[in-house]
């Protein structure tokens, strides 16, 4: 039926589930999986709050920050997918528009189906939104699977 599943997540418990149902359906499928964390990009206005607070290149320090969040992140993903038996590619993007990166991977890697959570988090540490799952369910023309 699917024989290439995307995943989005930005880590957050409920995005958690999307990759446990995800992982959960590739399995018996024998399909392949990528799973995808999109990050926003440093805003101007806080890189310069940063500086006026004493942070010399926020910009490198951002970069730092995603780095190690993302390290986390992929560790904890392919210890669930060696738990389930299914190989991961692991992917990042930094876009202003989660939707967008989800879709234009989606088409790219030839994805069948997008797996992903109903919301995620907010503010700063934002990664996946709500309004960013129904943009993806809205112009998707693959299947989405939405997790609560």
């Amino acid at each position: 039926m699917y024989k290439h599943i995307l995943i989005a997540t930005d880590g957050s418990e409920l995005a958690r589930k999307g990759l446990e149902h995800g992982l959960g359906f590739a399995k018996p499928l024998g399909a392949k999986v990528t799973v995808l964390t999109v990050s926003e990009p440093l805003r101007s206005e806080i890189a310069r709050a940063a500086r006026q607070g004493g942070i010399d290149d926020p910009v490198i320090r951002y970069d730092q920050e995603i780095d190690a969040l993302m390290k986390e992140r992929f560790a904890f993903i392919e210890q669930r997918s060696v738990e389930h038996g299914v190989a991961v590619e692991l992917v990042h993007e930094i876009d202003n528009s989660p939707a967008e990166a989800i879709g234009r991977l989606a088409k790219l890697k030839g994805c069948d189906l997008i797996v992903m959570a109903s919301h995620g988090r907010r503010g700063i540490g934002r990664l996946l939104l709500g309004s960013q799952t129904a943009e993806v369910v809205q112009h998707s023309t693959i299947p989405v699977l939405v997790v609560r």
